[in-house]
């Protein structure tokens, strides 16, 4: 487990390298001029050629590129991101300032997507074919096609507008100060955001719960519980939730980068002061330091969600760590595992072929609804050595 952890740490580190090396060069590629975007363009309106020139050598702006990258890299590691000149503040403060709004904004829009998207996906797989799964599906199509500005646009006219449920942005009553604003004013402005934030990832969680669902209520070993009459909500509760718990998760934290693309357009529609008002107002701004410092922190945000993903994977399914190359002794450990595998599966057999035999004695050879016998079902499930079949 160790060997995986510290493989997988340094994978982060090499994407982050290379994120770094890609923002540098396209900023370096941009047209922004590297003095102006030091000292600003009113100042370089009446500045001669002579003090451009000296300023560039001063900043090494005319140095070759991987002595640029390097002195930048070095500057980042050092807590120097540089300074904003929309904000005329540091890079570093400007970040931390807004990226507490934005981690809170995600963090309850991650939460309420994934608790969401696993019950409707829940729904959906048990009452497949009938009504609910449809009402899930159609929704599910429907938040899937639907821009993440545009339902912020309706939610602000319908909620803010002509409902007055909630405010019509920002994250704090407008001329409250900072320390003057209570967690119930900030619960009361971050609420109608988070959940329009939260929609953008209800879609894809829920329709892969369902599909991993529906392909456990079609095992073997889900038939053969049926043909014992255990009820459908004891079979979702003790096979379902089992087996599609892990996959939900895994893609809940890979889809992080789904709610921090999602939260830049949401705050900029809700007019929230976090990283993705700050980006779209660096861009339009020309603040190269700024963008290039709020890229590399929304690529680590990306990347931690991925890696943890990853972690609890490989923590829970141990296949994931054999798949990478942990496991030292493959071959004897290959052997052990197939021997333990075969004798798991003999138990198993005999497990089943016991209970079928019970199966048989108290109900005969009824005909069940989805055609054959239960004893058919029991001697597939016997045949299969099926681990769930008690």
């Amino acid at each position: 487990m160790l060997n995986f952890v510290l493989r997988q740490i340094v994978r982060f580190v090499l994407l982050m390298l290379a994120v770094s090396l890609v923002v540098f060069a396209l900023v370096s590629a941009s047209p922004v001029d590297p003095v102006q975007a030091n000292v600003g363009q009113a100042a370089v309106i009446g500045m001669s050629d002579e003090k451009q020139a000296q300023l560039a050598a001063y900043w090494g702006a005319d140095a070759p590129f991987w002595e640029r990258y390097l002195n930048w890299l070095i500057a980042i590691f050092q807590g120097d991101m540089g300074t904003s000149l929309r904000f005329n503040a540091p890079v570093a403060d400007v970040i931390a300032t807004r990226a507490l709004n934005s981690l809170a904004l995600m963090a309850i829009a991650w939460v309420a997507s994934g608790v969401l998207g696993i019950v409707l996906g829940i729904v959906a797989g048990a009452f497949r074919g009938r009504w609910p799964d449809k009402l899930v599906k159609g929704y599910c199509y429907l938040l899937a096609s639907t821009p993440t500005f545009w339902l912020g646009l309706v939610a602000l006219m319908v909620f803010s507008v002509w409902l007055g449920w909630f405010p019509m942005g920002f994250s704090a009553p407008v001329g409250v100060a900072a320390s003057e604003v209570t967690l119930a004013d900030a619960a009361y402005h971050i609420a109608l955001p988070a959940l329009v934030l939260s929609f953008s990832g209800v879609a894809n969680i829920a329709l892969h719960t369902r599909e991993k669902l529906v392909d456990v209520m079609e095992s073997d070993y889900v038939r053969f519980a049926r043909a014992r009459g255990e009820g459908l909500a004891s079979i979702v509760r003790r096979h379902g939730l089992r087996n599609l718990l892990l996959p939900a998760i895994t893609l809940q934290f890979a889809s992080f980068s789904e709610i921090f693309g999602g939260s830049v357009l949401v705050e900029q529609v809700f007019s929230y002061p976090g990283l993705g008002q700050a980006a779209i107002t660096a861009g339009l701004g020309g603040d190269a330091s700024l963008l290039a410092g709020i890229a590399l922190v929304s690529a680590a945000l990306v990347f931690t969600g991925n890696l943890i993903a990853n972690l609890l994977y490989g923590a829970i399914d141990p296949r994931m760590r054999l798949r990478a190359g942990e496991g030292g002794k493959r071959a004897g450990g290959g052997r052990a595992a197939e021997r333990n595998g075969a004798d798991d599966a003999d138990d198993a057999g005999r497990g089943a072929a016991l209970a079928c035999e019970r199966v048989r004695h108290r109900h005969g050879e009824r005909k069940r609804s989805g055609g054959g016998t239960e004893a058919d079902a029991c001697e597939g499930a016997r045949m299969k050595g099926e681990p769930h079949a008690e």
